[in-house]
């Protein structure tokens, strides 16, 4: 006769109560390691098929010259870091790598375009390129910048399944990374997507200096979004010399291991994106991950502009951990 599922983080009721606090959130950072991973294993369980993970492929569409200040961003066309400011890419180019990622596993196809917000004729060449994959049966997510009123309605017309706006971290040290707009702007494009009925893809980034209370910080303020993600990226920052976070002390592989874990159990329902930052990681590191509720990764060669794992390496692992890639289940597929 099974066992029931027991509680294992110290001074957590068995039922959580409406909204996150940042120190329950910390609690279950600051928990022994092996318990913490436990019940994020448990939870994930409880809603996901436990060795199946989503392949997720991301194209930068529209590459470097972006206005922003984000001090981790090589696209910031105020640093100079090599990336050169690219036109946005063609239809068919797009639509072209999106047939060639879903040949190599991928279910989920991603664009990303380094604007402050797209101009309306961009928009509806973005639009168009959404109408083309999704009727190669992938799964749709668009990372585009701050939305006006009415751009979501477009999006979500030409069948976007995902809109990705990360609040990339604490509130309290988000000042201190990007000056060229508030989190509050990102909430209000957030706010645009849920209106407009497209599923929201919002994590953020560790590893930018930020102590463990600013990691519980921002996983509690998105837990406690009305309602929380349906996508959680956490990415690990990806240095880059030219940047003005390039040097920061590297976060510790288990620390990041434990925020993966706190994202699953306080968003039990989302996918947990094992995102930016991958390529530094080990196969111990990333096992541990998967272990910890994290259930798609970004597959191909490059995250944006920075290396990913390439797709061999990715097979070699999931064969050792005996993974297998999830398929599709229709509209917002793997949601619950």
């Amino acid at each position: 006769m099974p066992v029931a599922a027991q509680t294992i983080v110290p001074n957590r009721p068995a039922v959580q109560p409406a909204g996150w606090t940042v120190a329950g959130v910390e609690s279950l950072l600051s928990a022994p390691f092996s318990d913490l991973i436990y019940q994020a294993q448990q939870v994930h369980r409880q809603h996901f098929a436990a060795n199946e993970v989503q392949l997720s492929t991301l194209l930068s569409i529209k590459t470097g010259g972006c206005p922003e200040d984000c001090g981790y961003c090589p696209q910031a066309a105020r640093y100079h870091t090599g990336v050169e400011n690219e036109a946005l890419m063609s239809v068919e180019a797009v639509v072209d790598a999106a047939r060639a990622a879903k040949h190599n596993g991928a279910s989920r196809f991603c664009m990303g375009a380094a604007w402050r917000g797209p101009k309306q004729r961009d928009l509806e060449k973005v639009a168009e390129m959404v109408r083309e994959v999704k009727a190669l049966g992938l799964e749709t997510c668009a990372t585009l910048g701050m939305l006006k009123e009415g751009q979501a309605e477009q999006l979500k017309d030409a069948g976007l399944d995902y809109y990705n706006h990360n609040l990339d971290t604490d509130p309290a040290l988000y000042g201190e990374i990007i000056t060229t707009r508030e989190q509050g702007d990102r909430l209000d494009t957030l706010q645009k997507v849920r209106t407009a009925g497209i599923h929201v893809c919002c994590g953020g980034i560790v590893g930018m200096g930020e102590t463990r209370t600013n990691r519980a910080a921002l996983i509690a303020e998105l837990a406690n979004l009305d309602p929380y993600p349906e996508s959680v990226p956490i990415n690990n920052l990806v240095q880059v010399q030219g940047t003005p976070l390039h040097g920061t002390p590297e976060l510790d592989p288990f620390e990041f291991v434990r925020t993966i874990a706190a994202a699953r159990i306080t968003m039990p329902r989302a996918m947990v994106r094992l995102s930016a930052g991958r390529e530094n990681m080990s196969e111990e590191t990333q096992a541990l991950c998967f272990l910890a509720g994290a259930n798609s990764i970004f597959y191909g060669e490059k995250l944006l502009t920075t290396p990913n794992p390439v797709a061999d390496r990715d097979r070699m692992l999931f064969d050792k951990l005996g993974l297998k890639p999830m398929e599709i289940r229709g509209e917002g597929a793997g949601t619950g």
